[in-house]
């Protein structure tokens, strides 16, 4: 048995050890991964359709979790779409929020929004389920951000992961997709992205170039709102990360 987890940041990486014995499953996540003085050891039963058991490892003992298996979120073949909605209005963040910690804000400067670096969070007040959208960006030198999806799929923009895998550099779903063929590193140069999702399938088109075409994304990001993936979720612009991305354009077209 193979297994990969997402745990409470970064992407999918595979596990040192998952075992299913008697109906008891068994897995492990290195202490190196959690940063903790030893491996988080998860145990578990399956009773019905909830997967449920313990961990070990935590600082502050046992945790107990609970599981169930993620929606298949099957596309719809042909949907109709309904207006084109302006989620940015080019003056303020009316429509959106910050959400988390650092000492830097988002801004708006001369009609475009500033990713702060290393501060938090901008959420958009309203949720989507199926879409297209439209962003235009602009990625400083060695800076990083990225698009979130439903709130849980990360579309990644930097220009400081070039020693990084594939599925983190720009246009990638971040940890499960890569681009291809990779679009060239643009510091502090507009560049455009359009997007359709449908269920758990995307599509990417960077500068006028399909990167990735109607691909499934097998489960959400490290950094997600939640993991609730059959429901509507907002989009949101990443700025715990480094450096500044900005954005002058964001438009979204909802499924009906």
């Amino acid at each position: 048995m193979k297994a990969q987890m997402v745990g409470r940041w970064g992407n999918a990486r595979p596990l040192p050890k998952a075992e299913l014995a008697n109906g008891h499953l068994t897995f492990v996540s290195p202490k190196e991964e959690e940063d903790l003085p030893q491996d988080m050891v998860f145990e578990g039963t399956l009773e019905g359709k909830t997967l449920s058991g313990t961990v070990s490892g935590p600082k502050d003992g046992t945790w107990k979790w609970t599981g169930k298996r993620a929606p298949a979120l099957k596309a719809k073949s042909s949907p109709s779409w309904g207006k084109p909605i302006a989620l940015f209005n080019g003056k303020d963040l009316t429509g959106w929020k910050m959400q988390g910690t650092g000492n830097t804000k988002w801004t708006v400067e001369n009609g475009n929004l500033v990713s702060p670096g290393n501060g938090p969070e901008l959420m958009n007040d309203s949720k989507f389920q199926d879409f297209k959208l439209h962003v235009e960006f602009k990625c400083g030198d060695t800076s990083n951000s990225g698009v979130y999806l439903r709130g849980r799929y990360e579309v990644q923009i930097e220009t400081d992961s070039v020693a990084e895998p594939p599925s983190h550099h720009t246009g990638g779903v971040y940890g499960f997709l890569a681009s291809a063929p990779e679009q060239p590193r643009k510091a502090d140069e507009w560049q455009t992205f359009d997007i359709m999702l449908l269920g758990r399938w995307i599509t990417v088109v960077q500068n006028g170039k399909t990167v990735i075409d109607n691909q499934e994304i097998p489960g959400i990001t490290g950094g997600a709102l939640d993991s609730h993936e059959e429901l509507p979720g907002p989009i949101y612009l990443q700025g715990s990360e480094k450096g500044h991305v900005t954005f002058r354009s964001i438009v979204i077209t909802p499924a009906k």
